[in-house]
């Protein structure tokens, strides 16, 4: 690729591909047969995997040359072909990445009828690979499925003496300590920064759940970029087959764990498939993972015009900087029947709501458009909506237009928001485009808002786009989406709607990590849980909700779930009460509780900013 590897690995999250060996066992190769000698006899079938991890979104791919260091090879006779073996699997990944993935020249450790050789024999062995795969064009060395610290210094010893390619260790570690081995993953950090590598991590022995523990560990001890490429569980066996038979949904979810807690390269190992790949790459770009890879700016992009006054954008943009306001999400409807939703916010307005949030295909559900249902509230209700706009569904073009569109039909109030994976809704095969994630379309956006359209072009008066952004206080890496905020507001956002806050500690901390950022409108996001089963879901099933224990404890002391229903009101005014009392929360964003309108209103009783 044009872009370097480590650029690549500073500007965003990586994802590799998936199992090589495995994935040639299920085409009709033999277990016995030397798999990387493949790269000289059979080139299409490598190249077929290859092609497969691309195609699924892989934006690292790894060579065919795991086991193909000369001693080694040597095992099958064939250690006078390392050169070939070597320079065909780079040549190979080479091709089928066509400048839209990296590619890493892989190297394992030695099996054991090679541990027992002479160290300067091994040393030489690894140092001549890594010569190989760097000269043969590789654009990063990645050192897979070591055991022994002991064997992967010699082996990173051997490869920076032989190459000036960034390196990636990965070791495959247990859980814990293990008595005989003595391995801890912080001593695998050590080790790392010491050699200094581009990136650690853990593959293979371990499933998905043991990663994300040892991922944490290594979190915890280290600044160094960290990788997480699992086997898919523990293989079976069925009718004299090995069988991975973990779901491209596990793995996946997996996958964005390990974003969220900090992994900057994920992928797979052994029964890793190219669907799951495809289903972690949904997954990760629903975490906001990736950048722009279309539609650039242009260098000589003029500066535009001057952008319309906030305060002349919309009544929303005013009341947000005038008083405390309150803003409640309305789901549009799943058919043509508008009808409650147009009494619901009629109530609303009734009641002394400033605004109404319009959700965009919430969890992945298909429902009417929320600019179609926005336009009924102001033509109906006369009243003013932020319209959630989800990066998820649409290219660039459709992502431009629209919002343009909006513009022009009077929705100014737009709240950019990347989007869940379609995986989790109706059409879980349906194509998630994510060409731009909110970061990047807040930066375009803006540019609609001084005359330019998204590569910089003029395109005559300027939009009044009221442009804002999501955050979640209680996010499973709070340094991670501190940061993520600071990119929102330098991409353009000028208020935040934050996640539902259940934990008012959660909610001090975010504030405390975000302290030196601009002040702009902050509205605390508050859902009262309709039933201890409720939390139970958010927080297993929806991204970015989770339902701390001690409040699922509070709901589970209740046995009937109208008694549920009213702690779930009383702890959303709790934190609400104590979240007005913040510096920096101007407002409040509720999600009503299976659309229950009442609550909200009886949230918000007694709260004094109202």
């Amino acid at each position: 690729m044009a872009e370097p590897f480590l650029d690549a690995l500073a500007d965003r999250v990586i994802l590799a591909d998936g199992a090589m060996g495995t994935q040639l066992y299920v085409r009709g190769v033999f277990v016995n047969r030397c798999f990387d000698e493949l790269n000289v006899s059979e080139p299409e079938l490598v190249a077929e995997v290859h092609d497969s991890y691309v195609a699924a979104g892989s934006d690292l791919i790894c060579t065919n040359t795991y086991g193909a260091n000369r001693l080694r090879l040597n095992h099958y006779g064939m250690g006078e072909q390392v050169e070939a073996v070597n320079v065909r699997g780079v040549e190979i990944a080479v091709a089928c990445a066509r400048g839209r993935a990296h590619v890493a020249g892989t190297m394992g450790p030695f099996g054991r009828d090679e541990e027992d050789a002479p160290l300067a024999d091994r040393q030489e062995a690894f140092r001549e690979q890594a010569g190989l795969l760097s000269s043969a064009g590789a654009d990063v060395i990645l050192l897979e499925t070591f055991f022994t610290l002991v064997d992967l210094e010699l082996a990173l010893g051997a490869v920076r003496e032989a190459s000036d390619l960034p390196i990636i260790a990965e070791m495959a570690l247990p859980a814990v300590r293990h008595e005989d081995r003595e391995i801890d993953p912080v001593h695998l950090v050590h080790l790392a920064e010491r050699m200094g590598v581009a990136a650690v991590g853990v593959n293979c022995t371990t499933g998905p759940a043991r990663s994300l523990a040892i991922l944490e560990t290594m979190s915890a001890a280290t600044d160094l970029a960290l990788t997480a490429m699992p086997n898919a569980g523990l293989p079976e066996r069925v009718e004299g087959r090995t069988l991975y038979l973990a779901s491209p949904e596990y793995m996946a979810e997996w996958g964005r764990r390990y974003v969220q807690k900090g992994a900057r390269i994920v992928g797979g190992c052994c029964g890793t498939t190219p669907q799951m790949i495809r289903t972690m790459h949904d997954y990760i770009r629903s975490v906001g993972s990736t950048t722009a890879t279309v539609a650039p700016i242009a260098a000589e992009a003029s500066a535009g015009c001057e952008p319309v006054p906030r305060e002349e954008k919309s009544e929303f943009a005013r009341a947000v900087h005038d008083h405390f306001t309150v803003s409640v999400e309305l789901d549009p409807p799943r058919g043509l029947d508008a009808g409650r939703c147009i009494e619901g916010a009629k109530l609303l307005k009734e009641a002394g709501i400033d605004v109404i949030n319009m959700a965009d295909g919430p969890r992945a559900v298909p429902r009417m458009g929320p600019m179609a249902m926005a336009t009924l509230i102001q033509q109906q209700v006369g009243m003013d909506t932020v319209i959630h706009y989800c990066c998820r569904d649409r290219n660039v073009l459709a992502l431009q237009m629209d919002l343009i569109g909006a513009h022009a039909l009077g929705h100014h109030n737009i709240l950019v928001i990347t989007g869940d994976p379609p995986k989790m809704g109706s059409y879980p095969d349906a194509t998630a485009v994510f060409d731009f994630d909110a970061v990047e379309l807040l930066r375009r956006a803006s540019l609609l808002n001084r005359g330019l359209d998204f590569a910089g072009e003029e395109i005559g008066e300027p939009t009044a786009l009221f442009l804002g952004a999501g955050c979640n206080p209680g996010a499973v890496e709070p340094a991670l989406e501190a940061d993520r905020y600071a990119k929102k507001l330098e991409a353009g956002a000028e208020y935040f709607f934050s996640q539902p806050v259940f934990d008012l500690a959660h909610l001090e901390d975010f504030l405390d990590r975000t302290a030196h950022c601009p002040e702009v409108p902050f509205l605390v996001g508050i859902l009262p849980l309709a039933s201890y089963r409720n939390a139970v879901f958010l927080t297993e099933n929806v991204p970015g909700m989770e339902v701390p224990p001690h409040v699922q404890d509070r709901l589970k002391r209740f046995d009937d779930r109208d008694s549920q229903r009213e702690e779930g009101i009383a702890i959303a005014r709790e934190v609400l009460e104590e979240a007005v009392k913040l510096e920096r929360i101007t407002g409040t964003y509720i999600y009503p509780p299976f659309g229950n309108y009442e609550a909200v209103l009886r949230v918000l009783e007694g709260i004094d900013r109202f």
